[in-house]
């Protein structure tokens, strides 16, 4: 008889070949070097390379301790997936707003002598003019004044208010 424990490891065993080919797939790049892994997708639908994208992503979770918020690392996924595809990166618009237990992830300190795992993609991200702003709602809540946030995080009376704001600029919301 087989125990369930046996079975597991053999099929652990036999699918990490497997899982292993399908992350090789996903890489970084064009645009965001080191964040934002995508893959090339043969025989999907052309996209114009004069596109013009204008996008808000809505990041509410925030990361595990010392992780990169994948919410937030979408953006770069955006940019890179959008670039490979032909798209100029000069067209593509990107802005995250950032609320809930993600407010810590765009904080200097997410956690008492924690360094933040985010800042060199927020950083990266805002160097190729990508938006990033937080909500002053929730930074009330989670106590980051704006003196806490990394540079160049922009601090707004609320998520509600930036997202209408964006959606009144051409802004449309990415689930």
């Amino acid at each position: 008889m087989i125990s369930l424990r046996s079975t597991i490891f053999w099929a652990a065993l036999l699918l990490a070949p497997v899982a292993h080919a399908e992350e090789s797939r996903f890489t970084t790049g064009p645009v965001i070097a080191d964040y934002g892994p995508v893959a090339d997708v043969e025989g999907a639908v052309p996209i114009a390379a004069h596109t013009r994208f204008k996008v808000v992503f809505d990041v509410s979770e925030g990361a595990e301790p010392g992780a990169v918020n994948r919410g937030i690392e979408s953006a770069a996924r955006f940019l890179n997936m959008h670039a490979r595809a032909g798209v100029r990166p000069s067209n593509i618009r990107i802005a995250v707003v950032v609320r809930g237990s993600a407010t810590r992830d765009v904080s200097l300190h997410p956690r008492p002598g924690e360094e933040n795992a985010n800042a060199a993609l927020i950083a990266d991200l805002i160097a190729h003019h990508v938006d990033i702003y937080v909500c002053g709602q929730s930074a009330a809540h989670y106590e980051v004044a704006s003196s806490d946030l990394l540079p160049n995080v922009r601090l707004a009376l609320s998520a509600m208010t930036a997202h209408a704001l964006l959606q009144q600029q051409g802004y449309t919301l990415n689930p």
